[in-house]
This record gives structure tokens, C-alpha cells and sequence, in this order.
């Protein structure tokens, strides 16, 4: 299992959200020395996020992303990026400018057939998002707009629609999750691996490197979870990246 160290953007930035929330927000200072730190502790990837682009659909902080790919490339690890993602042209730039994968999040669900014709366009190099929270009914329901609005669309409905498709990987994100310390809904990711063959990238709610740990064995018709995005524990050093990648290694 892959780890992927996050960093979300705000006003230039690295800040982390609690369960979406924008009013919760902690500011982590320079983006740059966060990503330096990932990088000195053996990252292979990093995963990075305009979150003012997620809710609104204007890219913000193009800059401050090309400015992280080319810090990256310079050490061989690779940049997944998302947020806001909602053309073919907006990806095309990102991927020439060096980013690795990017994530098609409103954009996917939308139009599950853009996300399809992208992924055959660029194989190997896009992804999707599926931000979700529980509804009243209980069924998870993909989020829009930064999490900001409801689909409509259940994720089990849209990974139902994706398959076959050349789709590099499903990043599976709980809201209610996300930012909190509280640890991965385990059981709801086991049931995902369950409904479909497409790598699945778990993103949400990791506090310690236990947590990892449980997310390595998670499996199902003897499947596992091809990552994990980590954040805020990364991001307030509550373990290294050293001891992530080891639990993620687990295993192997």
C-alpha cells in the first residue's frame, strides 16, 4: 500500500480542513518546507489540493503547484493532484507541467463519462474522487463542490459505472473523517474493495500508524487498498514519514 502525504492549499498555505469544514481550518505555514520535509523522509508521492478550486472551480494556486511539482521532480517523487480539476484543458496544463496524476472530483461526477474518455486519453494518469458522507438513508453519497453540496450519486452506483474503465486509481475520501484524528472507516473501505476491481486510495480520518497498519490489511476477494493519503497526522508530525511508509509496507 502506497503512502500519499497531503497538502491542501489555501492562500498560498498548507492548511487542513476538519471534516470539510471551512471554518475549521489550521494553517501549517509554507507549503514548501512541508513538502521538503515529505521529501526528506523517503515520500514517493505527494498528494496536493487547491481547496478554494474544489468549491468554486477557479484554479488558485497554480503557482504555488508548480512550484511543489518542480521541488518534487527534483528528487523523483511524483505529484497527485486535485481540486477544482473540471476540464480536459485544465489537465492537460498540469500534466505537462509535470504533475504525475491528477484527480477529477465534480468534474467525475457530473459526467462519469468525462473521467472515463480522460483516462483513456492519458492512461495511467487520472483518478477519481469520491468524497462521501452517510445520508439519512444510509447510503454514501458522493460530495460536490468541496464537499459543499450532495451528488445525488451513490459511490457504489459511480464505482459500478467505472468499471473496466482505464480509471489509475479511486481516491475514497470520508468526509466525516476527514481531519479528525479519529481513524479510517475500515469497514466501510472493506465493502468498497468488495464492489469493484479499481485501485482504491483511502483518504480520511488517519491519527497514528496503527491506523496505517489496519488500512494494510484491510482486503477483500484478496484485495487490497492500493494507498493511503495522510495529512494532518503527517503535518503535525504525530509520526514520520519513515514510520508511514513502514506501516503502509506492512503487508507486503
Amino acid at each position: 500500500m502506497e503512502l500519499l502525504p497531503a497538502i491542501d492549499l489555501r492562500h498560498g498555505a498548507a492548511v487542513r480542513l476538519t471534516r470539510g469544514d471551512f471554518n475549521q481550518e489550521q494553517d501549517y505555514g509554507d507549503p514548501m518546507e512541508l513538502a521538503q520535509w515529505y521529501i526528506d523522509g523517503g515520500a514517493r508521492w505527494i498528494h496536493v489540493v487547491d481547496l478554494e478550486a474544489a468549491r468554486t472551480g477557479v484554479w488558485h494556486e497554480r503557482g504555488v503547484m508548480e512550484a511543489l511539482v518542480r521541488l518534487a521532480a527534483a528528487s523523483s517523487v511524483r505529484v497527485q493532484a486535485g481540486g477544482g480539476i473540471r476540464t480536459a484543458d485544465l489537465a492537460a496544463e498540469l500534466l505537462e507541467a509535470g504533475v504525475a496524476r491528477v484527480v477529477f472530483g465534480t468534474a467525475a461526477l457530473e459526467d462519469p463519462g468525462f473521467a472515463a474518455r480522460c483516462a483513456r486519453r492519458w492512461p495511467g494518469r487520472v483518478a477519481v474522487g469520491l468524497d462521501y458522507r452517510v445520508n439519512e438513508a444510509g447510503v454514501a453519497e458522493a460530495q460536490a463542490e468541496g464537499w459543499l453540496t450532495g451528488s445525488g450519486r451513490s459511490v457504489t452506483d459511480l464505482l459500478d459505472g467505472w468499471a473496466g474503465e482505464a480509471i489509475d486509481a479511486v481516491v475514497v475520501t470520508a468526509v466525516d473523517r476527514d481531519g479528525t484524528l479519529e481513524g479510517p472507516p475500515v469497514e466501510s473501505l472493506a465493502a468498497l474493495l468488495m464492489k469493484t476491481d479499481l485501485p482504491l486510495i483511502a483518504s480520511g480520518g488517519v491519527g497514528a500508524t496503527q491506523d496505517l497498519y489496519r488500512l494494510a490489511h484491510t482486503q477483500a476477494r484478496g484485495r487490497h487498498l492500493a494507498g493511503a493519503i495522510v495529512g494532518r497526522a503527517l503535518a503535525e508530525r504525530r509520526f514520520s514519514v519513515g514510520e508511514g511508509l513502514a506501516a503502509c509496507g506492512a503487508s507486503a
